[in-house]
Formats: structure tokens, sequence, C-alpha cells
């Protein structure tokens, strides 16, 4: 039986309690499959570790996190420590440190999802975002100078890379290609005149060795409106770091809101661990009341089962997410429900048995893709 070995890193606030949940569909999936399971191991690093030790992981937390096939986080941040030390000390750490450079959003709208957008249908938005996730404008390059003087001057400089650039355009239209979809170009080419401009060149060449693929450049501010107007325009998009970081968030609040938005950050040489996280914040305002939505979580789960190469399975996951959206009988508060995090997890899993139990019937679902 084939054993994969997951990295738990909880983190702060309502994090433990989502994780949970997807750790319990994680292991129905698997012992449904029968020929694979998982081995957890937690590592209670976070903002609250932050607090009692002066810092975000241990010393050599990388080096413990290089034995696991993946990562699964929860959600980092607490009152009383900066988020700028919460990000760049964990998350971001983890993503530079193990050269996660796509970052993968579904922003997909499933039937029984809320949308506050007027009369459309699910088909109208099914997007995938492929975000570069190692440098632009997250690099972390740049300088305070003078601080405190009246001459006080910041500087925060993006940075792109050739290397950095065409390896995840060169990911997109590949990803594009293999979906049989568009690939859109999400850029600032007119006001960032040399990075979106050298963003914009660097397209245009790849494109060349994708004539089979249709493509299409926005500006990110066209983008914005776009999405929200006619969201049918985009299929795979690719953005810069700080744009896709954004319009994920815009994508999410079309899509069902925060608590159905998962991420993936993936090393696609598998040269070292990927990491999959639900999007939303650690919430400590609602933590330990049991309402939080595990929803994200087990999305994010989903996207570990297809790296895992479990397709069908992944697949399952999203199918029983979305059939207990539209059962509408077992949803958290932010849903419009009464139920908790965890009858939300314990129906999933229901399910998901029943699910995964008629399909096995009707053809080998379990085979490794």
């Amino acid at each position: 039986m084939k054993k994969f070995k997951i990295a738990v890193i909880a983190g702060d606030g309502i994090g433990p309690e989502v994780i949970g949940e997807g750790v319990k569909v994680l292991n129905k999936v698997a012992e449904c499959s029968g020929d694979f399971c998982f081995d957890f191991t937690y590592f209670p690093w976070g903002c609250e570790y932050y607090l009692k030790h002066g810092k975000m992981m241990d010393d050599d937390g990388i080096e413990q996190l290089k034995a696991f096939d993946a990562i699964y986080l929860g959600a980092v941040g607490y009152p009383g420590v900066p988020d700028h030390v919460s990000l760049w000390d964990l998350l971001l750490k983890i993503r530079k440190e193990f050269d996660q450079y796509v970052n993968i959003r579904p922003i997909k709208l499933l039937q029984g999802a809320p949308c506050p957008l007027k009369d459309v249908r699910k088909e109208e938005i099914d997007m995938l975002f492929i975000r570069e996730n190692s440098e632009g404008e997250y690099a972390g390059a740049g300088d305070w100078l003078f601080k405190g003087k009246p001459e006080e001057v910041v500087l925060q400089t993006g940075v792109f890379s050739r290397k950095g650039t065409e390896r995840i355009i060169r990911y997109a239209f590949e990803t594009a290609r293999k979906m049989g979809k568009s690939l859109t170009s999400i850029s600032k080419g007119n006001a960032l005149n040399y990075s979106m401009v050298f963003w914009d060149q660097i397209f245009d060449e790849i494109s060349q060795e994708y004539p089979d693929v249709e493509t299409r450049s926005y500006l990110v501010d066209a983008a914005s409106m776009f999405m929200v107007k006619q969201p049918e325009r985009f299929q795979v998009v690719v953005s810069s770091n700080l744009f896709g970081d954004i319009l994920t968030d815009l994508g999410a609040a079309i899509a069902g809101g925060i608590g159905l938005a998962a991420g993936a950050n993936i090393n696609p040489e598998r040269t070292y661990p990927s990491m999959f996280e639900p999007i939303h914040g650690s919430a400590p305002d609602i933590a330990g009341q049991g309402i939080a939505n595990p929803l994200a979580a087990i999305w994010s789960a989903s996207q570990m089962l297809e790296f895992l190469g479990y397709e069908a399975l992944a697949d399952t996951v999203i199918q029983a997410i979305e059939k207990i959206l539209q059962e509408k009988e077992v949803l958290t508060p932010d849903m419009n429900g009464t139920s908790s995090t965890s009858e939300v997890g314990d129906r999933i899993v229901e399910i998901l048995s029943s699910m995964l139990h008629d399909e096995q019937l009707e053809r080998p679902l379990f085979s490794q893709q």
C-alpha cells in the first residue's frame, strides 16, 4: 500500500478546526480506496508559537519539512503578531525555500453556492488562476531610507526574472493545452513600463510555441471589471504574484465566498514538497466556537489528491462539496446554515462514502491517474 507522508501545520485561529475536517476527509478517501493511506505529522508552528518562542517555526523547520510528500496548511495570523511577520516567516518562507513557484486557485461556481452576480449560470464562472508564486511584487526587495525623518523614503521593488516569468507562463500554456481551454494573461503594461512590458513580451514569445491555445491579454483593471460583468471570458488565467493574489479574492467573492476558496502552492518538478491551503484567514474572532466553514480546507485537500495522482478521487470530493451546497441542510453560519464545523465534515464524509461506493461498483475509480 502506498503511504503518503503529510506535514500538517494547522496554524492559528480556526486553522486547526478546518484542517481537522480536511484530514477526516482525506482519511475517508484513502480508506475507501484501499490502495493508499496517509501518515500525518503535526507541527505546532504559527503565531501562537511565535508568541511563546519568538519565531514562527523551528530553526530547522525547512529541513524537517523536506521529508514529506506534501504540506497541509491551515491559517496563519493572530492578534499581537504583525501580519508581515506571520507571512514572511512561515508561509512565504516555505513557498520560496521549496520553490513552489506555481500557485493554483480554482474559481468555480458550484451548484448551490451563493453568487452575488445576477442571472449568472454556473458554467459562466469556471476559471483556473495560475499565479506566479516566487518573485514579482512579493520578492521582498527594497529599502527603507531615512526612517522617521522628514525625507523618509521606502522602495518596494518587483523582481521579474526571465527564468521565473518564462516558467510560470509556460506552465499556464501547458495547463490550458491539456484542458483544451483558452489562456488569459493579466498585465498592466501601460503603466508598469518595465516589469509588465517584460511580462507581455515573454507571454507573446511563448505563445508562438502554442498556436493551438487561444490567448487573450487584459490590463488588470479591465480584468477586474470583466470578472464581474462577463466572467465567462476567463478560463485559464496567468498572472503575476500581486495581481493573482488580488483577483483570486475577487474570484472567491463571485464564486460563493472566501469559505470556498482553496489554493495550492506547487513545485512542479517535485524536488520539494508542495503545500495546500484554504486561502481564508485565521478568523480569531470565531476560533473555538465550532462554526468555521471547512469547505475551503476540504477543497484544498482535493487539490492535494490531484497532485498526488488521484484525479478521479479529487473530482469526487468536489462533487461532494457541491452536493452539500445543493442540500442546504448541513452548512455553517457563513453559508446561512446552523451546523457546526465538524457536522459539515461528517456530512461530507457520509456523501463521499456513498459516492465512492457507488462509483467503485460502476468502474475502477481508485487506480492512480
